[in-house]
């Protein structure tokens, strides 16, 4: 599986969202960690105890549809993202990764409006211009793509190049450094890469971590 660029931003937005209010936990610190499993149990404790806000709950929902759709669950992840946004529907972040978990799920369709609304919301946030970007590659629309790739590199900036670098030397298009510097080469690669519909230009999830992080 591939990351989601900016997972870690997306994390920050999410917890955000949903901490503001009761005070840290076993729970808390499991539904907001690294291990997926232990962030369903600790999420999914927390949304038992009772006495949440709305944006906290919307926000802890989406924080356990993020480690399903992680863990390749994008049904599971599909069901706590729709709750996350009934109960806060201007929730950017939650759009944007309901999107994602569509487009994994093989539904690019489904996930179009999605992100479109992400977008209309934060019209500049890079992990939302990479979904899109993905999305219109997959249905054949390279130009579309590397307008909005080369737009998640403009507002996501070092990391985002990096992220890229790095996939696209998994791809086999790219031969240089994994800097965060956008060069000519890079575009070339970036450019093959949209051509094809089964081409990725992000790494894989356990790919890439020293250079990008």
């Amino acid at each position: 599986m591939k990351r989601n660029a900016g997972l870690a931003a997306t994390l920050a937005l999410i917890a955000a969202a949903a901490t503001s209010v009761y005070a840290q936990d076993a729970s808390q610190l499991d539904c907001f960690g690294k291990d997926n499993d232990r962030r369903i149990e600790g999420c999914t404790a927390l949304l038992e105890g009772g006495a949440l806000s709305q944006s906290q709950l919307a926000g802890i929902y989406a924080m356990r549809g993020l480690a399903f759709s992680l863990k390749r669950d994008y049904s599971a992840a599909v069901r706590d993202y729709d709750l996350a946004i009934q109960m806060q529907p201007n929730f950017a972040a939650a759009l944007n990764n309901r999107a994602w978990a569509y487009f994994r799920w093989g539904k690019p369709a489904t996930a179009l409006p999605d992100v479109e609304a992400s977008l209309r919301l934060e019209p500049t946030e890079a992990n939302s211009l990479d979904t899109r970007a993905h999305i219109r590659q997959v249905q054949g629309d390279p130009k579309g793509a590397l307008h909005d790739y080369t737009q998640a590199i403009y507002f996501g900036g070092l990391e985002m190049v990096k992220l890229y670098q790095c996939g696209l030397t998994e791809a086999g298009l790219y031969e240089g450094r994994i800097d965060g510097i956008w060069r000519r080469e890079l575009q070339d690669a970036m450019e093959k890469c949209v051509a094809s519909t089964t081409c990725d230009p992000l790494p894989a999830d356990e790919h890439c971590r020293p250079a990008t992080s």
